[in-house]
């Protein structure tokens, strides 16, 4: 009865909000009258603490990623129950060039107890000729369950399933009203892998945006350039490569994306993106290198900056560094004439182009 309700009709929570920040601080903390005790170390803690009691001895599976996610988590558990945690890191042909081996090996230097498989022919021949986006999506995703399947039936009395579930992958997986925020994201996490395996779920990390998962990495120390990494899709390259899939494709656009990356990092630009790649178009245009004409392929590139990949704005990148790098990815990777790059905010365009 007499209790002060207050309403707003906007989201003050997103980076495009003006005074958002201030709004949600004056509620929480003058109205609301919460205490602001939160800190990466005490979450740390409390986790670690919870996770064992809830885990105790028992076997839990977990699929790594490369990415910031799954990483903070697997240490999380790790930090709680050791050598209990069974990591699997699966390489379905679709990563960034020399990945796989690069972030195994870094995921052996953190002393975890990793398998890495590399399943990279069975994804790309079932993805053969399919060229329709969700058709893409839906077959990674079965494949990556069959294979994360065998892969954890190697391992006795495994009960647990640990996920890298943050709180943006809960908010656009799930609808309330039912309407179109459910179908935002049909990848995440993937989906029907508890429901699947019959296993039970833990995901240490689902209360938490990016920027607090970075911060909670960093406090038990964990390697700079890892955290730093920007977020990668799960269907990887898959859905960077417009139409269908051949391994030549993946092969131009892992060139493509490596001379990009490369390069944002040795022009320092790499931390002040949120999330950069390369998408390789289902159009050949005519060109001419030396005295020939070419038909090939046109690869667009993307840089965006955000604070929770829920909005995003195109990177204003130095006109020398994309002449650099649109030059060296022409004159260096074999099937490419021509580079674009993408000046389209979320929303309306998608960060990715699938």
């Amino acid at each position: 009865e007499g209790e002060a309700t207050y309403g707003i009709q906007f989201h003050p929570e997103v980076y495009h909000t003006t005074d958002g920040h201030q709004l949600l601080q004056n509620f929480l903390i003058k109205i609301a009258k919460l205490e602001q005790d939160w800190t990466p170390n005490a979450f740390v803690e409390e986790t670690v603490q919870e996770l064992k009691d809830k885990l105790g001895n028992d076997k839990v599976v977990l699929g790594l990623s490369g990415g910031v996610d799954s990483s903070v988590a697997a240490m999380l558990l790790h930090k709680a129950i050791g050598k209990n945690l069974y990591c699997i890191f699966v390489n379905n042909g679709l990563l960034r060039k020399n990945e796989f081996e690069d972030v195994l090996h870094q995921y052996e230097g953190m002393g975890l107890n990793v398998k890495g498989v590399d399943a990279s022919a069975r994804f790309l021949d079932a993805l053969a000729g399919k060229s329709d986006p969700e058709e893409k999506r839906k077959t990674i995703g079965r494949v990556f369950i069959e294979v994360f399947d065998d892969e954890a039936h190697e391992i006795k009395d495994v009960k647990w399933l640990a996920q890298g579930t943050i709180y943006p992958d809960v908010i656009e997986s799930v609808s309330a009203t039912g309407g179109p925020s459910a179908t935002i994201k049909s990848h995440h996490n993937v989906g029907g892998l508890p429901d699947f395996m019959k296993l039970k779920v833990v995901e240490p990390l689902k209360a938490l945006f990016k920027d607090e998962v970075r911060r909670v990495g960093a406090s038990m120390n964990m390697d700079k350039q890892l955290l730093g990494r920007h977020p990668f899709p799960g269907p990887g390259l898959a859905i960077r490569i417009l139409g269908d899939l051949t391994r030549e494709k993946v092969r131009i656009l892992q060139e493509v994306d490596f001379i990009f990356i490369n390069n944002l990092r040795s022009w320092n630009l790499y931390d002040k993106v949120w999330q950069a790649g390369a998408m390789l178009l289902p159009v050949n245009s005519v060109g001419v290198m030396g005295d020939e004409r070419t038909y090939e392929k046109c690869v667009a590139l993307r840089a965006v900056e955000s604070t929770d990949g829920m909005t995003a704005d195109w990177v204003n990148l130095p006109y020398e560094f994309l002449q650099k790098t649109s030059n060296e990815i022409i004159n260096k990777v074999k099937g490419v004439n021509r580079v674009v790059y993408d000046i389209s905010s979320k929303p309306p365009a998608t960060i990715e182009w699938e």
